[in-house]
């Protein structure tokens, strides 16, 4: 391949891949085509796309990108599986079809530049919770200790109004209240 063609490839991957705060890498040698395009068709419902890479030219193109990570994994035939959502989305989605497929190899996944190592790393990395759901844990975090504070200050509240209701009850009622020394 010339180098003029090699240029532009590596051109082609910096604008694809220019947006990514991560992926993942695949290997589907082997896998039958059948099984290919359902992964792609399934994949690409969630707005994920499958590339097909040369190693050399995306480490090229991935230099001094949070995807520079994925550089100890660009070793033999791999493709870059990428998109809007999460990397950890795609590490569950991905994690899910390598239990329906085992030609489906997990070779890695990176996310702000931090690598994870091979299917064990992206299985690990799909157990993380993804950025949305960081933030709502971390808020209901935060909001636990003014529940706790607001349930303490109605409590009291709801208590006079209990022993109000009762009064106001028995006196609609026709009783008599009979005057306590508490």
């Amino acid at each position: 391949m010339s180098k003029p063609i090699k240029n532009m490839i590596v051109e082609e991957y910096r604008k694809r891949f220019a947006q990514l705060e991560g992926a993942v890498l695949i290997e589907v040698r082997g896998m039958a085509a059948t099984a290919n395009t359902k992964l792609r068709a399934k994949l690409r419902k969630s707005n994920v796309r499958v590339t097909v890479i040369k190693n050399t030219l995306a480490k090229r193109a991935f230099k001094g990108t949070p995807l520079e990570a994925l550089a100890p994994g660009l070793k033999g035939p791999r493709a870059v599986v990428y998109g809007t959502t999460s990397v950890v989305t795609i590490a569950r989605e991905l994690v899910a079809s390598a239990k329906e497929n085992d030609k489906l190899a997990l070779m890695g996944a990176c996310i702000d530049g931090t690598w994870f190592d091979g299917a064990e790393g992206v299985t690990r990395l799909s157990k993380l919770p993804t950025l949305e759901e960081a933030q709502a844990q971390t808020i209901g975090i935060i909001l636990a200790p003014a529940r706790r504070l607001m349930g303490g200050v109605v409590s009291p509240g709801r208590t006079v109004l209990g022993v109000v209701k009762e009064v106001q009850t028995k006196l609609e009622a026709g009783d008599t209240i009979a005057r306590t020394t508490h």
